[in-house]
């Protein structure tokens, strides 16, 4: 299954914006080297629509997952229970560090497994909470689901 995604570059560690549509495996090659290296962040979305688009930024174990809707609006996944709600974790957004609540951070391998089955079927509400995010600092968002 074909898919296009961006991702940081494992050799420079920044985001390279160039859209590249392989297969799935290729996306699973670079997610594997990004964790070698200990961040990164990906955006995925299905070659035949641009939106919606999935994104996965973690450093560490700690991942934060992003679903672009369109253009104007974005919903985070709610987190598993890896870092308590009152905890601040950072990752990396493009090529800046971003903090978020435990609220919003999932195992970094259990963010890959939902990014890996959005890619078979490009839908992104079964994968689990969605809350329109708001840019209020600290990774907060609503209690809307989207």
């Amino acid at each position: 299954m074909s898919v296009v995604w961006a991702a940081t570059s494992p050799d420079s560690g920044l985001f390279d914006p160039v859209e590249r549509r392989t297969e799935v495996s290729d996306l699973s090659d670079r997610f594997n080297d990004l964790r070698s290296c200990g961040q990164g962040y990906v955006e995925v979305r299905s070659p035949n629509r641009k939106f919606p688009v999935l994104t996965l930024t973690f450093r560490g174990d700690h991942a934060v997952v992003h679903l672009m809707s369109d253009t104007e609006r974005i919903s985070l996944l709610a987190g598993d229970g890896t870092a308590p709600s009152d905890a601040e974790v950072e990752v990396p957004i493009m090529d800046d560090l971003a903090a978020f609540t435990g609220d919003f951070v999932l195992d970094a391998g259990r963010a890959w497994d939902l990014v890996h089955d959005f890619t078979q079927t490009w839908a992104a509400g079964s994968l689990g909470e969605w809350r329109e995010f708001t840019d209020a600092g600290g990774g907060q968002a609503t209690d809307r689901s989207a």
